[in-house]
């Protein structure tokens, strides 16, 4: 049977069978990112209100190093428990993340529910990802995956203009408390889509693991966490000069190194065939995308003296590309192999950073950066999207936890790294009204990264034909 007979029998992720489970997913994906393009907004409001003009970045800190935890919590817990309980339990802490931001009167109770927000935030996406896994068919995950990248064009587009009117009408706190009643509207929508699907899957596969491995695998989260945000606190307006928070970079960057390949695939670093070089694929094109996005808008308001409104409008055409990434990926007119997908993505978003990078070192007009950024959007739409997919056809039923919490992990671990390996060289080398050679060599050694992902992504053909052999062996 044909991938497109077997998708018509299936049925699509808006057929009758998944209708209320794809609308509830799709609605907490809208909810996460207009909580992350709106908050991003408001954030310089709530630094001045708060007094805490000088720790701005912590509140992104803070909750990247939450959400490390609880995407490795999530993947001990959802292969002993499955996805229901950890998905429930992942917009609790969301919903009482985002309210006591809003009634915070001090940054300590304000971190805290940033906090609780990243590590409901870890604990939902990989839930989420598992139940997309053991829910719906293998035909028709690409077509959903493409619905889910489509629920982020949308907030991308209004959540800074929605999130600046709320701020300066009523309070940046109305900014948060916005969030609240969706997530509880969502979670009901949820518990009675439980009763429309058959959810006997998500409990059928336990997992391999025992328990002893489950709880290393926590502890290891709970140590990639501390030294992700020490790596962060210790890079933050870095000198290339001995200091106590020179110190606790170095003991930082130390820790992930030690700690990273227990809780990823072993192999991840070397490239092994197939899963491993999923994970490491994805890990780098996030490191490099992230990376660059986040000094874009620096760069604009900066060097080229544009408007906060222009910088997120052309953050927004990057989410536009994502989306169109994604749906090319549900319908690869070429019929590429799937690992050939990310090979294409990485070459996308080399160029894409690679454009940056002329445009600051021959001070070039800034519009061109929304080209740039269009490409490293596609780039992202069409690897990111694809590395979900292949995590999930690599990995029997009964581990998808598992893989879903590395790949998850390899996603916000690549952002803090390349993050933090950005901001010490700005913070390093940062000559006010001069930066325009200083962005050109970030963008570029971004560019470097995305380049390894070419050579990642044609070990992956390995670990397919591994699978491949497996499957057809259970199946005589």
């Amino acid at each position: 049977m044909s991938e497109s007979t077997t998708t018509q029998a299936a049925g699509g992720p808006l057929s009758r069978p998944y209708l209320e489970v794809t609308l509830a997913v799709m609605a907490l994906v809208t909810i996460v990112a207009f909580e992350s393009m709106a908050v991003s907004t408001a954030m310089p409001s709530v630094a001045v209100d708060l007094d805490a003009v000088r720790s701005y970045g912590f509140a992104f800190s803070v909750m990247l190093t939450a959400q490390l935890l609880g995407i490795v919590l999530a993947g001990v817990w959802t292969d002993r428990s499955g996805p229901l309980p950890g998905t429930v339990v992942g917009q609790a802490l969301i919903t009482v993340g985002a309210a006591t931001c809003g009634f915070s009167t001090s940054l300590g109770v304000f971190l805290v529910g940033r906090a609780l927000t990243g590590l409901g935030g870890g604990l939902l996406v990989v839930m989420l990802y598992v139940i997309a896994g053991r829910v719906y068919p293998e035909a028709i995950r690409p077509r959903l995956f493409t619905y889910i990248s489509a629920a982020w064009v949308l907030p991308s587009l209004l959540g800074p203009p929605l999130s600046a009117w709320l701020t300066e009408t009523f309070s940046w706190r109305w900014v948060f408390w916005v969030v609240v009643l969706p997530v509880v509207v969502t979670m009901g929508v949820l518990a009675h889509a439980k009763r429309r699907v058959d959810v006997s899957p998500l409990r059928a596969a336990t997992s391999s693991r025992d328990h002893r491995a489950h709880v290393r695998a926590a502890w290891a989260g709970l140590g990639i966490a501390l030294a992700a945000g020490a790596l962060q606190y210790g890079t933050h307006e870095l000198a290339f000069e001995w200091s106590p928070k020179t110190g606790t970079a170095v003991v930082g960057l130390l820790g992930v190194a030690a700690l990273a390949p227990v809780l990823l695939p072993r192999g991840t670093w070397v490239m092994a065939p197939g899963l491993p070089s999923v994970v490491l694929s994805r890990a780098l094109l996030c490191a490099a995308f992230y990376g660059g996005i986040t000094y874009v808008p620096l760069f604009l308001v900066g060097q080229r003296n544009a408007s906060l409104q222009v910088a997120g409008l052309a953050l927004a055409v990057g989410a536009i590309g994502w989306a169109a990434g994604a749906w090319y990926q549900g319908h690869d007119h070429l019929h590429l192999p799937r690992h050939r997908l990310i090979e294409v993505g990485a070459v996308l978003l080399t160029a894409g950073l690679g454009a940056l990078s002329l445009i600051a070192w021959l001070n070039l007009p800034g519009w061109l950066s929304v080209v740039a950024l269009l490409l490293t959007g596609l780039a992202m739409g069409t690897g990111v999207t694809t590395t979900t997919i292949l995590g999930l056809e690599l990995t029997p039923v009964a581990e998808h936890g598992e893989a879903s919490s590395a790949l998850q992990l390899s996603d916000v671990l690549g952002s803090v790294i390349g993050i933090a390996g950005a901001t010490a060289v700005f913070a390093a080398f940062h000559d006010p009204g001069q930066d325009n050679p200083l962005f050109g060599q970030i963008f570029l050694g971004l560019a470097v990264l995305a380049v390894i992902v070419v050579a990642a992504g044609q070990r992956i053909v390995g670990g397919r034909g591994a699978a491949r052999r497996e499957a057809q062996r259970m199946t005589t």
